[in-house]
């Protein structure tokens, strides 16, 4: 995939106008300099969602929620990064550049799609002309507009139906082959993969369908489910069924409710549910808990009490413990036996079905459960083995209130990491020179002052002229500085919300985006000249960092010819 260039990112937003989009969704309202209103992305009842003009950027002071036009799209509306990028740039008369176009609209991804949507088309028509499937579905009570939501088709039985039907031609046989709607058996002759099956569209983040799963309609066939094989389009361990409509039906989603076969989504959906996605015949992946979390704060995984459904929800667990940040939450619901979503919410309706969710167990209390199942904490055997078997797991969890409590309670429990609140006497080097800087502290350090500086006005680093000494500080935050600085130079067009958009991804970017929302006294002009002054006595301390490594080494004896004059110029520039 092409990437985007970054001239033309700081482009777009420095002509998006990110009041009028966050607007057109959201009511603001002026609050001086800035807009506010109370967060889409959160409840809350007083508005702590800030919007500026001049920054170009947004944050939510309740939950944290920052970012661009760009990123507001991408969480507001549900766009992918390329969509959200199109959809500004049709706002404010912009093409995206031609070869990223190009190398994103491949022509043979597109008529795989053209192929995929005709499949599909050709299955929901066959429900409609099939007795036997329609049958099926008013017995499994899926009403007509629930079967129009998830688009449920049918695949005649026979071995040539499709592709009678669609493989009018080599180049189409080739297209429905490699979109996996085909076997092969051992002879190298291709039948319809698909037959006498119920057929669930599979679609991807833009609802386009990218591969079906086929449910059978006799239970004494097999195997249960079918479902397409990986594709150019389709990756199962990434895509989620059900997501999509849930997309559609509900315009902010609070939670997601994963399930295990396409009649659990299609069933709670018929009762009103319509929170619920299932994975495609695999387990949880770390790509699957992604795109959960990207979707909704509260994720519930639903499974079969028996050993394989813990199993399953220990799967899941290990996927999404490392995405565990602040403000989401993961539970776990284990059924009785013989039960599944679908027998338990046509027995219970959708309010005995809320219940049952509400009293589903967190992801802390399972995770607990779970690892100290065979071990006896009475001893101080047991509790060793158990901090032994909890550390690289909780290791994994983000920095954040989550990952602090998760450990005290291993404390509690085993006595151990006791002693891991006493403040830290030994900072590695390299963390040293970056994040520590960004924290709120009670005296605020030069490097901060800059970075903040720069935040307000990413102009302002234009007034600097390389080489810059102060990159060389042992001090935190030198790199970051060093950094922006840099970018500001070479992208001179950037703002804030552009150089945040950079640093989106980054360890760094939630401190970024604090700093961004102070608002200094005083105007560009002013700024400028408290940005140069700041980095002047950067380059003093610079100067004096190294006349004191210089000066250390002499008493050493160990002090070269050319090092000898470096130190003597250095004297007398301080001098």
């Amino acid at each position: 995939m092409a990437r985007i260039p970054d001239a033309f990112i700081d482009d777009l937003l420095a002509r998006t106008d990110i009041v009028e989009v966050i607007a057109s969704r959201v009511p603001l309202k002026r609050q001086g300099k800035e807009f506010a209103s109370r967060c889409p992305f959160h409840d809350e009842r007083s508005a702590s969602f800030t919007v500026s003009p001049t920054k170009q950027f947004y944050h939510c002071f309740g939950c944290g929620a920052h970012g661009t036009a760009i990123s507001f799209l991408m969480n507001y509306d549900r766009l992918e990064f390329l969509d959200a990028v199109d959809e500004l740039a049709k706002r404010v008369g912009m093409e995206v550049p031609r070869d990223t176009r190009q190398k994103n609209e491949n022509h043979d991804t597109t008529d795989l799609f053209g192929a995929l949507d005709a499949s599909a088309k050709f299955f929901r028509k066959h429900l409609g002309n099939s007795a036997k499937a329609q049958a099926y579905v008013d017995k499994r009570g899926i009403a007509p507009a629930i079967a129009e939501r998830y688009g449920i088709g049918y695949a005649p039985d026979g071995f040539n139906a499709l592709r009678d039907a669609l493989g009018t031609d080599q180049r189409r046989m080739q297209l429905l082959e490699r979109a996996g709607l085909f076997s092969k058996n051992d002879k190298g002759h291709v039948y319809d993969k698909f037959r006498d099956r119920l057929m669930f569209p599979i679609a991807d983040r833009r609802g386009r369908t990218i591969a079906f799963g086929g449910r059978v309609l006799d239970p004494e066939d097999s195997p249960k489910y079918l479902n397409s094989p990986e594709t150019p389009l389709f990756h199962k361990g990434r895509e989620l069924y059900g997501l999509w409509q849930a997309r559609q039906v509900n315009s902010k989603l609070d939670r997601l409710i994963v399930v295990e076969g396409y009649m659990d989504v299609v069933a709670l959906a018929q009762y009103g549910v319509s929170q619920a996605v299932a994975t495609l015949g695999t387990a949880t992946t770390p790509d699957h808990a992604e795109l959960l979390f990207r979707n909704a704060a509260d994720v519930f995984f639903c499974f079969d009490g028996d050993r394989a459904g813990r199993s399953a929800a220990w799967k899941a667990l290990e996927s999404v413990l490392p995405r565990m940040k602040d403000g989401r939450q993961a539970f776990f619901l284990f059924l009785p036996d013989g039960e599944d979503p679908d027998t338990i919410v046509r027995k219970e309706g959708s309010e005995g079905f809320d219940a049952r969710l509400r009293d589903a167990t967190p992801l802390s209390e399972f995770f607990y459960a779970q690892m100290s199942s065979d071990v006896n904490l009475s001893s101080l055997d047991g509790k060793a083995r158990l901090a032994e078997r909890c550390k690289p797991l909780l290791a994994q969890i983000p920095d954040g209130a989550f990952g602090d409590l998760m450990k005290q309670r291993l404390t509690e429990l085993t006595g151990v990491g006791a002693r891991a609140a006493q403040p830290e006497t030994h900072v590695p080097a390299q963390r040293a020179r970056n994040a520590p800087a960004l924290n709120a502290t009670p005296k605020r350090s030069l490097v901060r002052s800059a970075i903040a500086l720069l935040l307000q006005q990413p102009s302002i680093a234009l007034a600097l002229e390389p080489p810059y000494r102060f990159a060389e500080l042992r001090q935190p935050g030198v790199d970051l500085l060093s950094e922006l600085v840099a970018l500001v130079r070479e992208r001179p067009d950037i703002r804030t919300g552009g150089l945040l958009e950079h640093f989106g991804e980054r360890e760094e970017a939630a401190a970024l985006h604090k700093l961004a929302t102070q608002s200094l006294p005083g105007d560009e002009a002013m700024w400028e000249t408290e940005f140069v002054d700041v980095m002047a006595q950067l380059e003093k301390q610079t100067v004096q960092q190294r006349i004191a490594e210089l000066q250390a080494k002499k008493l050493e004896g160990a002090l070269e010819d050319y090092e000898k004059d470096e130190l003597r110029g250095l004297l007398s520039t301080r001098a």
